[in-house]
């Protein structure tokens, strides 16, 4: 079966962290912006997307084969060098490793893959939710960043891109911070419906 060839534009840069270097880079390489959301978990958006250039500061490179054959104790070491990568580095170390293991495993190693290579947005939401350390709201997310920032067209995207706001709304560090601020409107909002019920 013929592949078929999925173009996009990247932008110049995505607006999550505030650091001209790590937006340009989680919007230009495609692993960097995996690793970033691997990281989005109990830290500001913004530390977890300039993870990845740091990362690649430490390590030297952000290759998905490289990384997958680390050892996980030296990739545990370079997530805790100061200042860490991470509230809790070893654990974000193995999230990573686990990512870039499946990158290299699924899609030799080209991360971009996982969106190229889908056939319509339904196969690139089960392909986003395969992914480790993604789960309903990562997935949600990077389907909005790629619809609304990288222009991906594919068959069927708008019907999984979700109408409410994410990440992929964000074009600046103010609506960065209007994105947040809703965010944790909402969060605190679905809370108090929990404890009610």
């Amino acid at each position: 079966m013929r592949r078929m060839t999925v173009t996009i534009a990247a932008p110049d840069k995505l607006h999550y962290t505030g650091d001209d270097a790590a937006d340009r880079l989680i919007a230009t390489n495609p692993l960097a912006l995996l690793i970033g959301f691997a990281l989005d978990q109990q830290v500001p958006v913004q530390n977890a997307f300039s993870g990845p250039l740091e990362l690649q500061r430490r390590l030297g490179h952000l290759d998905a084969r490289r990384i997958a054959e680390t050892d996980p104790e030296a990739l545990a070491d370079a997530f805790r060098q100061r200042p860490a990568l991470h509230r809790f580095p070893a654990a974000m170390a193995r999230r990573v490793q686990a990512l870039c293991a499946y990158i290299a495993a699924t899609y030799d190693g080209d991360a971009a893959r996982v969106w190229t290579d889908a056939r319509d947005g339904q196969d690139l939401q089960r392909r986003l939710m395969a992914l480790p350390a993604f789960g309903d709201m990562k997935v949600r997310s990077m389907l909005a960043i790629l619809a609304k920032r990288f222009g991906l067209e594919l068959p069927g995207l708008d019907e999984v891109v979700p109408r409410h706001p994410t990440l992929g709304d964000v074009t600046s560090e103010e609506s960065l911070a209007s994105y947040q601020a809703a965010k944790r409107a909402h969060k605190a909002e679905w809370s108090k419906a929990q404890a009610r019920a």
